[in-house]
């Protein structure tokens, strides 16, 4: 069972269980009560409120962190463990690839199986930087954002031909807003 037909499974016993707890209210809402039995009612009530609310607490503590400890994010003020770094600068409609100490322009070449840190900005506008494997699918994917640089670390393992496209509309130029690079096996492999 695939994790999203889990996470449906559970929703829908809980929605029905609510149901079925609004019913059995419903169908008793009319019967009258002695003050004793309230008194009793009224503190299993209380007590069981009590106890779905730490139950609640700790699904949630958990879910989250089931859902968040491998958050791909790395950590944006401190420098990345990466053997190989690629400035990305987007501007409307293009991107300039390039790694530190390489002449402007030169062809970005990558090697497989080696951590890449992306150093991802904008000069104009907000720019969805995505990069596409050579099976077509988006491998990793962050914003560009004016003022601001955001980190991502990828290590490819595929070679081929990766490209680079815009996801957020950024102007008529949008469409051909699209850069290629190569990534390479590793020397002796």
């Amino acid at each position: 069972m695939i994790f999203q037909d889990l996470v449906w499974t559970i929703a829908a016993s809980g929605i029905a269980l609510v149901a079925l707890v609004f019913l059995y209210i419903v169908a008793n809402a009319g019967r009258a009560i002695d003050p004793a039995a309230l008194s009793t009612s009224q503190r299993r009530i209380a007590g069981l409120r009590r106890g779905l609310f730490w139950v609640l607490v700790l699904v949630f503590v958990g879910a989250s962190y089931a859902s968040l400890h491998r958050f791909p994010i790395p950590p944006q003020h401190a420098p990345l463990d990466a053997a190989q770094v690629v400035d990305v600068q987007a501007r409307q409609w293009s991107w300039q690839l390039s790694q530190p100490g390489q002449p402007p322009g030169a062809a970005l070449q990558l090697t497989a199986g080696a951590p890449v840190e992306f150093r991802v900005r904008s000069d104009d506008v907000n720019h969805g930087f995505a990069i596409y494997a050579p099976n077509g699918r988006i491998a990793i994917q962050t914003q560009a954002m004016p003022g601001f640089t955001n980190k991502i670390l990828h290590t490819f393992t595929q070679v081929g031909t990766y490209r680079v496209m815009c996801l957020e509309y950024c102007g008529l130029g949008h469409a051909p807003m699209v850069s290629s690079f190569d990534v390479a096996a590793p020397a002796g492999g």
